[in-house]
């Protein structure tokens, strides 16, 4: 019945995913040396002092037993130390800021290597990486070449997503606005799945990228083949390659805008918006005021960029666009909404409750608070 099931987790490809399957498993034994005598015990308890057995010691007075208190004390206490230590260890050894030291369990990195870096950004609903060292981009692929330490660089333009590849490292969050980091190695050649395991959004489902260990040659032969494409990364090309989409193909640039992912960091891919460092230097100066606070205010507005150009995303709903859920099912216990089976109907001002007009409230004995074109209230919110 199994047999269709692929435990990818267990069969790492690369030096971290492997310490953390160990980790799992010594976790796993050492869980079971407590839960395996559990079950059988109470299985033999159960059958051996049943009613029907006349021949099993009946005492009533029974209350304490030195040995059976050690016991039952000492296994579990050295069980949580053992897991304890494992996790003080393995916290740090696999910290994901940290560099590494090692190739494999029998191999050093060898001194003055330098790492590939590559800088992983989750987009809504596909995956853009950055080759600073080579000066491409790729979307939805990313390769490396077999054991060579490799330093992941992630961040996000839209909401969280995480970056995971099961059989090279354990899984890391993106945020926009920030940057965490993923050392991994790579150490058999071969392509797998990697995937955002943080749901965000409709197109959530297609959000997959394929990760390829490749020989030295052939990680060449790679970068080869993206530098002879004929895209560019310019800043027109990635604010449209911003806009939501989903399952989107393959696709490699053979060069990207200069500061690119400085600029996603800092939440200002258009020219005409401020950085979060220049933002961050004019608080250090004590702020502003006045009409350069508002046109700062101006520059700093982001959540709504998609908003403002015409490019919502499916589903979206506020604080950006104002809008509420889309869904066709209505929660149990609120009101049906105005765009109740028709979510196009709030861009149109129709109405699906009696005596609503667009921009004005219900007329209702309900309706306290409702208004068009926003979600309405559970019932007794109103009341």
């Amino acid at each position: 019945m199994l047999g269709g099931c692929n435990f990818v987790v267990l069969h790492p490809a690369g030096y971290v995913a492997e310490q953390q399957r160990n980790l799992v498993l010594a976790a796993t034994g050492l869980m079971l040396l407590i839960i395996v005598p559990v079950i059988a015990f109470t299985l033999i308890f159960a059958w051996r002092y049943r009613a029907t057995n006349e021949d099993a010691v009946y005492d009533p007075e029974w209350h304490h037993s030195t040995q059976l208190e050690v016991l039952i004390w000492t296994a579990p206490l050295m069980i949580i130390i053992a897991l304890g230590a494992l996790t003080w260890i393995g916290t740090h050894t696999l910290d994901p800021f940290r560099p590494l030291s090692k190739l494999d369990a029998k191999r050093d990195v060898p001194a003055g290597t330098q790492p590939l870096e590559i800088e992983a950004v989750a987009m809504d609903w596909k995956w853009l990486f950055l080759y600073p060292q080579y000066g491409i981009a790729t979307v939805n692929e990313v390769a490396a070449p077999v054991d060579r330490p490799i330093r992941f660089k992630i961040t996000a333009t839209d909401v969280m997503n995480t970056f995971y590849v099961p059989t090279l490292a354990g899984m890391v969050y993106a945020m926009p606005g920030m940057q965490t980091q993923l050392h991994a190695v790579i150490n058999r050649e071969g392509a797998w799945e990697g995937r955002s395991a943080h749901y965000s959004g409709a197109g959530f489902s297609n959000m997959f990228f394929k990760f390829h260990g490749l020989t030295n040659d052939g990680f060449d032969q790679w970068v080869a083949k993206a530098k002879s494409s004929s895209g560019e990364l310019s800043q027109e090309a990635y604010l449209k390659l911003e806009e939501p989409s989903e399952a989107e193909p393959a696709r490699y640039y053979k060069s990207y805008m200069q500061g690119l992912y400085d600029r996603i960091i800092g939440m200002c891919p258009r020219p005409e918006q401020m950085c979060v460092g220049e933002m961050m230097k004019i608080d250090a100066r004590g702020g502003a005021s006045g009409a350069e606070a508002a046109a700062n205010y101006d520059r700093l507005q982001y959540d709504n960029r998609m908003v403002d150009r015409g490019n919502e995303a499916p589903g979206a709903t506020g604080p950006a666009s104002g809008t509420g859920p889309h869904g066709q099912t209505q929660p149990q216990g609120m009101r049906p909404r105005p765009d109740m089976g028709n979510p196009d109907s709030r861009a149109k001002g129709e109405s699906a409750l009696p005596g609503q007009e667009k921009g004005r409230d219900v007329k209702g004995p309900d309706s306290k608070g409702q208004s068009e074109g926003g979600q309405i209230a559970p019932k007794q919110l109103n009341e």
